[in-house]
């Protein structure tokens, strides 16, 4: 019930805007898009595309717009399939042909190496200076805890053990946040390509 309530003042809101002026209704659509509202910014496509003349240049930039901004909501880099000719569409396809995005090309090492080896992972990654960080914080507990359990300490050596496991598991986290905020930087800039290539007024973006 939200939604269709969501739509119907959608429709309340747009549709005259369209009759009035398409090219401001669609630069309403794409600063929502930039503000983060992405779902918004779809929603309000989409009712621009329903009462757009088919065949026209206008709707041939709305229903690309929609489409892009589904694939960033989705971080898609896979193309819908086209109803019919659409320019916009065609040169951003023709965009991402010639520049493939790589994605998740350091994640899973970075993570293995991660939990190999305190560091490594940050240092796969080129971040020398998380990787000495992370390396200053588990290597000495690493060596207090060899040290303490070849000494027979006992509770001391739980003790190391188990703020060792801590912080291990933080830089651990720590890499695998890394990884994951390159891989969304990329896909960005990557969608960012896209969208200019396509020829398409407006950014979506701040």
């Amino acid at each position: 019930m939200k939604r269709i309530g969501y739509i119907l003042l959608v429709l309340l809101a747009y549709l005259p805007a369209c009759h009035a002026d398409p090219a401001a209704a669609y630069r309403h659509a794409v600063n929502m898009a930039a503000q983060g509202d992405d779902q918004g910014a779809i929603a309000s496509l989409g009712t621009l595309i329903e009462v757009m003349p088919m065949q026209t240049v206008w709707r041939q930039r709305l229903l690309a717009a929609q489409q892009l901004i589904h694939m960033r909501m989705s971080h898609q880099t896979l193309f819908p399939a086209q109803s019919g000719p659409n320019q916009h569409m065609a040169l951003a396809a023709a965009y991402a042909a010639m520049h493939p995005l790589l994605q998740d090309a350091k994640r899973w090492p970075a993570t293995l190496l991660a939990v190999i080896a305190p560091g490594a992972g940050h240092a796969w990654q080129g971040r020398w200076h998380d990787a000495g960080m992370a390396a200053l914080m588990v290597w000495p507990m690493l060596i207090l805890t060899a040290w303490a359990a070849k000494r027979r300490m006992g509770p001391v050596t739980v003790f190391f053990a188990l703020i060792t496991v801590w912080l291990w598991s933080g830089t651990v986290f720590s890499s695998i946040s890394l990884a994951e905020r390159a891989s969304a930087e990329a896909y960005m800039a990557w969608w960012q390509g896209v969208w200019q290539a396509s020829g398409l007024p407006g950014r979506p973006w701040s």
